[in-house]
């Protein structure tokens, strides 16, 4: 049996990235649309796959690792819609549907984050793993737990970052969450970074930025705490902006352990490879995106000996 032609989607706040492929590496066609208005946007990532597929062949499935929140439980009316998302005109917006009526193929929908986590799995940092978190660190804080293989929701998929953490003495910064306040992401994510010092993360230096680092680090650490205790994970994938901060990473491995204080007192939890940053970059989401068209496309092929109705045939 031939490979399948997969399209991927990465639909974020500010861009759609769209690509027809199999994997990071082998990616056949790619294009980038920035996120407007919802009636437009689909519609010029539909195009993309129409003129795409008149050229090279049908999509056996599409993928969408979408900016959230999201109906993902199967079988609710409002499945692969949006919620209440802070983006301006997409509360409700059926994306998943757009792209299964315009299109005609099975399509897989998931949170960008999660999207990233199953690409980390399949082809980053951790591959060969089957429990794993994966956490991204910029304006704010994501995160996805696989545990088993699969990525962990129910009712709702994980907000890892309004975890609540422990304030560090001394830190009088109310937070930039505007739910919580000091919940992780309104203390340790780039848009409190940059309101805690007065300007953009990226444009700290000198001393200024080595006290950031310091504190990112113990608020990330403590956060990891809580992951560590639930999701048992075998490894912490970081990704985003924040997370590339030249030494950030070690000094997170120093106050996560820390945090830990020896319990349970894995060495697991201390090595080098226990908090690792991502390995694919810009590519995280879109990979996702194709894993997630590979588990559609693998949902729709008949089962063998099974009857019209999809039971067991006689």
């Amino acid at each position: 049996m031939s490979a399948p032609r997969l399209g991927s989607i990465e639909s974020g706040g500010s861009k759609f990235v769209c690509l027809v492929g199999s994997a990071p590496d082998r990616i056949e066609a790619e294009t980038r649309i920035p996120t407007g208005e919802p009636g437009p946007t689909l519609t010029r990532a539909i195009d993309f796959f129409r003129e795409t597929t008149a050229r090279t062949g049908p999509l056996d499935a599409i993928g969408i690792a979408s900016f959230g929140p999201l109906e993902l439980r199967p079988g609710h009316a409002k499945f692969g819609h949006l919620a209440a998302t802070p983006k301006p005109g997409w509360s409700g917006v059926d994306v998943a549907g757009a792209f299964a009526d315009a299109l005609g193929v099975p399509v897989g929908i998931d949170t960008d984050v999660n999207g990233a986590a199953l690409g980390e799995g399949r082809w980053g940092a951790a591959r060969g793993l089957d429990a794993y978190t994966y956490l991204t660190v910029g304006t704010g804080i994501g995160g996805g737990a696989v545990i088993g293989g699969k990525v962990v929701r129910g009712l709702v998929h994980t907000e890892m970052g309004h975890l609540t953490v422990p304030r560090i003495a001394g830190d009088t910064f109310p937070g930039s969450c505007p739910f919580h306040g000091d919940c992780w992401e309104g203390l340790a994510g780039g848009e409190a970074m940059g309101a805690r010092w007065g300007v953009p993360a990226e444009e700290l230096t000198g001393e200024a930025l080595s006290e950031a680092l310091r504190m990112e680090a113990a608020y990330l650490a403590a956060g990891l705490r809580n992951i560590v205790y639930t999701t048992a994970p075998q490894r912490i994938v970081i990704g985003g902006g924040v997370a590339a901060f030249p030494g950030l990473l070690p000094l997170l491995r120093t106050e996560l352990t820390a945090a830990l204080a020896g319990y349970p007192g894995l060495p697991e939890h201390a090595a080098d490879d226990f908090v690792v940053p991502a390995r694919l970059g810009r590519l995280a989401g879109p990979a996702g995106g194709l894993v997630l068209a590979a588990g559609a496309a693998a949902a729709a092929r008949p089962v063998p000996g099974a009857g019209p109705s999809g039971g067991t045939g006689a």
